[in-house]
């Protein structure tokens, strides 16, 4: 699948999966962008749609993550694939109702990088809660606009 990296988060919808996707070109190398994305108590400081991560962002470690658009709730995710300066995957749930979020991130050969996050829901539960899921589309465009930020400003420095 090919997307277009301007920033625009992308939404598609079926009984039984929902996906929301963002892609953004950073000018900076994926190590950089990568130590942002694996520093879970710096990103509060950076990112404006976490509040906080408490854990250790690594391959089989459970991650809990706090966001503005869930009030009250700690998502308890747990690290499924982890490929130094390339993906990562978080998941909770199970078969019933299951999110999914990937993060790649693409070298160009001109000196920036294309970061991915896609987000995935599926299951059964899946038509009976999706109404009450909220709108990523906005939080996801933030997301990859703080990123893309903070990893030109580390870049540069």
């Amino acid at each position: 699948m090919t997307m277009s990296t301007n920033g625009k988060a992308t939404k598609t919808k079926s009984t039984f999966r929902m996906e929301v996707a963002v892609s953004i070109t950073i000018n900076a190398k994926p190590e950089t962008i990568w130590a942002l994305l694996t520093n879970a108590k710096d990103f509060p400081r950076w990112n404006s749609v976490v509040e906080s991560i408490d854990g250790t962002i690594s391959l089989g470690e459970t991650i809990k993550l706090k966001v503005p658009y869930a009030p009250g709730r700690t998502f308890n995710l747990k690290v499924s694939q982890f490929t130094s300066n390339k993906a990562m995957r978080w998941q909770d749930g199970g078969p019933m109702f299951q999110g999914i979020r990937n993060f790649t991130l693409a070298p160009n050969n001109d000196g920036t990088t294309d970061f991915t996050m896609v987000e995935t829901y599926s299951g059964m539960m899946l038509p009976m809660i999706a109404g009450s899921l909220p709108e990523l589309g906005p939080s996801f465009e933030r997301y990859a606009a703080d990123l893309r930020k903070e990893a030109e400003i580390a870049g540069n420095n």
